[in-house]
């Protein structure tokens, strides 16, 4: 795992915290940290709306449901949360992509998507 201080964001500036209340990140420690063990890769820090959260619930990804055991108190609209960067494309593609924080969505995103198109919902 990168700490905040090692990893970047999009911009290639540091990495900053997405959120803390919900504590999000693959590693719960509130950034968008990744490494290999992250299959998902849970880099884009997006401000999770409705018609996202119906969308990933469609897609049989259930965010909104509070799963304790996984420390996940489940998601509101509004909320921000690391997700994974194929799920945000979809979501993009569908027309339902919730707004990017692009100072806190990891350089890694840029694997799966192209800054332009995180600008496009910044």
């Amino acid at each position: 795992m990168t700490t905040t201080s090692e990893a970047h964001n999009v911009l290639g500036t540091a990495l900053v915290p997405c959120s803390y209340d919900p504590l999000t990140g693959y590693y719960r420690d509130g950034c968008c940290h990744t490494d290999d063990h992250d299959q998902g890769s849970h880099v884009v820090c997006a401000k999770v709306t409705k018609a996202f959260l119906d969308f990933s619930l469609q897609k049989g990804n259930d965010l909104i449901t509070p799963r304790p055991e996984h420390r996940f108190a489940g998601l509101q609209d509004g909320d921000r949360w690391c997700l994974c960067a194929m799920r945000w494309k979809e979501a993009l593609d569908a027309g339902v992509a919730p707004p990017v924080v692009l100072e806190c969505t990891h350089a890694k995103a840029l694997e799966f998507v192209t800054l332009e198109q995180l600008q496009s919902c910044a």
